[in-house]
């Protein structure tokens, strides 16, 4: 799986499990919904860490605490052909 497809499935299962729609979690987290719309549609491969922490921050969460679960853990950047 690529990278960044990671963490918008991250971004995807906190928003379904809160019953957060991606509209509520560019308010929430004081994120431009066009910033929120391009990260979910791919088009942004590599959010700024300041722009993962105010999404984190929306969820109640760390910074740390949104990145770490297993599929980002698990991660081989060898395996990834995006440099």
């Amino acid at each position: 799986m690529e990278y960044s497809k990671i963490y918008i499935a991250r971004i995807q299962s906190l928003c379904k499990q809160r019953g957060i729609s991606i509209n509520k979690l560019a308010a929430m987290s004081d994120v431009k919904q066009s910033t929120l719309d391009n990260i979910v549609r791919g088009l942004t491969k590599n959010p700024r860490v300041k722009t993962l922490h105010k999404i984190a921050i929306a969820f109640n969460m760390t910074l740390s605490e949104f990145l770490d679960f297993d599929e980002l853990n698990s991660f081989s950047f060898e395996d990834d052909d995006e440099e």
